[in-house]
């Protein structure tokens, strides 16, 4: 009888031993299965989409929304508000309790409705409106040996049927050699995060050096580059359908800034659409609706809080280059400009 309970004892103490060690039918180290992943926008245009993961033996589910954010849910549900308008692919690893996973993925097409916030029409005739615009005046080359000096005189700078002209004229002015216009929407209108859309027709020849930016509003206690500046659009006359999109900041100044380049055609006979997608997770700048530029947004970097508008067009410079003699006039017409969010 002792032999007979002491084996008895044995086996259910290998029993044992062997349930605890392998992966019994209820055990929580079974690698995740059956993982099916789905997201919904939610139909206001907001950008909001619900996102439900679900698979046997999971604990937890990575979500990465395809914009570069990564976020974690212990249920695999989770709402995410996009901020720009797009298709984006959704990846999903689900997780057991001993870091098995599995992972699937699916597609959602996001479509977000922008609120106007602030434009300029340039629909009546005269000077640039104030409420709106302020100058730069001045000369002394503006840090990169340009050659025009500033005014606000309406040679240089007025709206006429429909458009804003920014002209720079070839004459002696107050020392420089040639005068233009420099319109900044400083402390009168700034914005953080959102979409821009300017239609211009650019100048021709070789020396104008027109641009479309954007500065930190701090820029009067957080010197350049530290406050942070966005090129929408730059264009020099060595290639006139060449234009440049670029970020400067600490680290990326100067000729060393976080750039890209596309060519397009007709830059100075016909208008195109300069645009920026700004966010706190990327800055992404278009021509004509084509993305040539990205830039991760992130807190190391100055592109989080108010910026401003500049329109001007430069003449010669490090960027302009060499100036054409003969060019006498060149003019930046700007159809408009529209700020969303």
């Amino acid at each position: 009888m002792k032999i007979f309970l002491n084996g008895c004892i044995i086996l259910s103490f290998f029993l044992i031993a062997c349930s605890k060690g392998g992966q019994s039918a209820g055990s929580t180290d079974l690698p995740p299965t059956n993982l099916t992943v789905s997201a919904t926008a939610v139909p206001d245009s907001s950008g909001n989409v619900n996102i439900t993961a679900s698979a046997s033996n999971a604990v937890t589910y990575d979500i990465d929304l395809g914009n570069g954010v990564i976020q974690t849910s212990a249920t695999g549900l989770l709402t995410y508000k996009y901020s720009a308008t797009g298709n984006y692919t959704i990846n999903v690893v689900a997780k057991s309790s001993s870091g098995q996973t599995a992972s699937a993925n699916t597609t959602i097409a996001v479509g977000i409705k922008r609120n106007l916030i602030w434009s300029d029409e340039f629909n009546t005739d005269g000077a640039p409106d104030p409420n709106k615009w302020g100058y730069d005046l001045g000369g002394g080359g503006w840090g990169n040996s340009e050659q025009e000096y500033y005014t606000n005189r309406s040679q240089n700078a007025v709206v006429q049927n429909g458009v804003l002209k920014i002209t720079v004229l070839k004459e002696s002015y107050n020392g420089s050699s040639y005068t233009s216009a420099r319109l900044l929407s400083k402390n009168k209108f700034a914005f953080t995060y959102g979409h821009v859309d300017i239609r211009a027709q650019l100048p021709s020849g070789q020396g104008p050096w027109p641009a479309l930016w954007m500065l930190g509003s701090n820029v009067d206690t957080m010197i350049w580059p530290a406050c942070g500046e966005i090129d929408i659009m730059e264009q020099n006359g060595s290639n006139s359908n060449k234009i440049y999109g670029t970020l400067h900041y600490p680290g990326h100044s100067g000729a060393n800034g976080n750039g890209n380049t596309t060519i397009i055609a007709n830059a100075t006979t016909s208008f195109h659409i300069y645009s920026l997608d700004w966010s706190p997770s990327a800055i992404k700048i278009y021509v004509d609706g084509n993305l040539f530029q990205t830039v991760a947004n992130s807190s190391s970097i100055p592109f989080n809080h108010d910026f401003f508008v500049i329109l001007n067009v430069a003449m010669g410079g490090t960027f302009g280059g060499s100036v054409d003699p003969a060019i006498t006039s060149a003019t930046m017409q700007v159809d408009y400009i529209r700020v969303y969010q």
